[in-house]
């Protein structure tokens, strides 16, 4: 009770981090942050894009629920008047405050407007106490900088910067991360409780970066993906071609054949290099404001989430960027810090997140409290209310568009220190009343994305919905992951299972890459009959 929030999330982040195992990266403030907290292994968003993740997380309802699976529509008005996570907590006394990019925030690219899906408001006034706050230098993120000895200025994908040379002399996330601090110290003197979401950008497309972070991934370290070919039996639809990478200069001067030609290793090799930089870039914003959190001494009594709203391919299955159905573009990292659930509150002045420089140190803590099971994004909202003291949300009803509040799934506290033998003793739906919708089985994710066309089109990647005919939707349990992509009738909103047009299916065990489809050779078994 009493508790503030920070909730942070970050834009197209895979869980490349050193707490959850990896041994190339430096993360060491993200690091710093999980060994205090609770994370969880096996977290997933609901689609791999970023307006429709962030409207599903946020409003506690799948894209099915909010009816956004692009960009190009505002839930309040062509689904239901859902409430948000930062609306339930104003109305429960809270001031809610955004930084960055939290809903999709509104601006042009390619003569496309984005920023409906939160009524180019960011949802406010509904959701925020005070207007939002986004970085004056998001306006450049698609300007030309990068310099060729032609003297000519190109948009590159590959794109590392000089701060000092950038408009203003700053990059979004850097203001982004001066705000939260500003916006810190203003709740420490006015007393009051505060759920302050802050977004970072990360990188976006370009991979835009101080140039310095390179240093700390000599090329000649850098790997290509353990599969770097297109599978043999992925279905066609499945396939994400990536058109917003090939649109940029340096792959444009590439040639690369449409849709399946794969990039050459080096360049391969040099994506993968600015993707690890600007972690640690980030990495270093997250350590600032954490930092800023002791500073104020707030870290004893307020919740720390950080997640992101999607995954991004780094050359798996020959495919770059988020725009599939596969665990690379939908699994995310996922950690809670509470004060005081793992250990005592420390005395007044003592730190609990001091800034740790990732050219000094590796990181790559341990976290406190760990999760295997496979949880779900849209738990999101539920999870932090019950944290924060609220009371349990009623469970969703089948069709839920006039239910402003509930959940369509469990709470996450249940696996909060919980040993794994209890949970399978004590697995439950909360709020589930009805015997025929609760499960006595391991939970599942479900995650979707609508294409199309059966083969790769130029609109595969990011289609409105007017143009949407198959929705593929994927469930990732434990030991598998099974996708089924079926017909959708956009004037609607239905799905045909009758009309199925591809399937695959991964079994985790022998295939953690989900590189070879099986589900030919088990079409007629029981297994597939209850899928």
């Amino acid at each position: 009770d009493g508790m503030n929030v920070l909730f942070i999330v970050v834009d197209d982040l895979r869980p490349v981090l050193g707490c959850y195992g990896d041994k190339l990266v430096k993360s060491p403030n993200i690091d710093q942050l999980a060994s205090q907290s609770m994370v969880f292994s096996n977290a997933y968003a609901q689609q791999a894009v970023c307006a429709p993740s962030r409207v599903s997380f946020l409003t506690g309802r799948r894209p099915d629920t909010t009816r956004l699976y692009d960009f190009y529509s505002y839930w309040r008005v062509h689904a239901g008047n859902y409430s948000t996570m930062p609306q339930y907590f104003k109305e429960n006394g809270f001031v809610t405050l955004s930084v960055g990019k939290v809903f999709h925030p509104a601006f042009l690219i390619s003569f496309f407007f984005f920023g409906v899906s939160s009524n180019y408001s960011d949802d406010y006034p509904y959701s925020w106490s005070i207007p939002p706050f986004h970085p004056s230098a998001e306006k450049h993120e698609n300007d030309k900088f990068f310099f060729f000895k032609d003297g000519k200025l190109y948009a590159n994908l590959v794109c590392p910067v000089n701060v000092t040379e950038m408009p203003g002399g700053t990059l979004p996330d850097i203001q982004s991360t001066e705000e939260a601090i500003r916006l810190l110290k203003v709740m420490k003197t006015n007393r009051q409780k505060f759920f302050l979401a802050v977004g970072y950008f990360f990188f976006f497309i370009p991979l835009r970066y101080p140039q310095e972070f390179l240093k700390l991934y000599p090329l000649e370290n850098i790997t290509l993906a353990p599969d770097p070919w297109v599978p043999k039996k992925l279905p066609p639809v499945a396939y994400n071609p990536w058109m917003d990478i090939r649109q940029r200069d340096d792959v444009k001067a590439l040639n690369v054949s449409f849709p399946y030609g794969p990039l050459p290793d080096d360049f391969q090799r040099q994506i993968r290099q600015s993707y690890y930089a600007a972690v640690s870039y980030l990495d270093v914003q997250i350590g600032l404001l954490l930092d800023a959190l002791d500073n104020v001494g707030l870290s004893n009594n307020t919740i720390v989430v950080f997640t992101a709203d999607h995954g991004w391919s780094l050359g798996e299955h020959g495919e770059w960027a988020k725009y599939s159905n596969f665990d690379v573009a939908t699994r995310v990292p996922l950690m809670f810090y509470v004060p005081g659930f793992f250990f005592f509150p420390v005395s007044q002045g003592a730190r609990i997140f001091p800034y740790l420089d990732p050219f000094s140190h590796t990181g790559g803590s341990a976290p406190q409290g760990q999760s295997k099971k496979v949880v779900e994004l849209v738990s999101l909202f539920p999870t932090l209310a019950e944290l924060a003291g609220f009371f349990f949300f009623p469970a969703c009803p089948e069709a839920s568009f006039g239910v402003e509040l509930c959940t369509v799934f469990f709470f996450l506290l249940r696996y909060f220190n919980v040993s794994e033998a209890k949970e399978e003793e004590e697995f439950f739906f909360f709020g589930c009343d009805n015997t025929d919708r609760c499960f006595n089985e391991e939970p599942v994710a479900l995650s979707q994305y609508p294409r199309p066309a059966d083969t790769p089109q130029w609109n595969s990647d990011k289609p409105i919905f007017f143009f949407f005919r198959i929705m593929g939707y994927s469930v990732r349990a434990p030991d598998y992951r099974y996708t089924l992509w079926v017909q959708f009738d956009p004037s609607n909103f239905s799905a045909d299972f009758q009309h199925v047009h591809f399937f695959f299916f991964y079994m985790m065990e022998n295939d953690p890459n989900q590189d070879y489809n099986i589900y030919i050779f088990f079409f007629y078994g029981w297994f597939f009959k209850k899928l």
